[in-house]
């Protein structure tokens, strides 16, 4: 098993926007899901994920509220609003020019 990799704030971000373009989730549930689909290279912490929740609704790229956890517990759902699709469009299509320019950099520089 590798090593976990922290993560940078706006990669934090889209990770989110991403993760939740595909269902609503739990803030849990959410770091559950990156470091499941990332194969536990990926680990959000708690103390990184909640600020993050909290910047991207007030940005008003998500919205959030109450529901029952699979447990029963009461746990705050947070759902991708269409501002945030949009800006998850934006931050995949940087993402993209950012790690082509990097791998350009590193292959040439080798």
């Amino acid at each position: 098993m590798g090593k976990s990799i922290d993560l940078l704030q706006g990669t934090l971000d889209l990770l989110i926007l991403k993760t939740l373009a595909l269902e609503p989730m739990h803030g849990w549930g959410i770091a559950q899901r990156i470091q499941q689909v990332s194969q536990d290279v990926l680990q959000v912490q708690q103390g990184s994920l909640y600020p993050a929740l909290y910047r991207l609704e007030q940005q008003g790229w998500i919205e959030a509220e109450w529901g029952a956890s699979e447990n029963n517990r009461r746990a705050k759902y947070y759902c991708l609003t269409s501002r945030g699709r949009k800006q998850l469009e934006r931050e995949t299509s940087n993402w993209a020019r950012l790690s082509a320019a990097i791998s350009q950099v590193l292959e040439t520089a080798s």
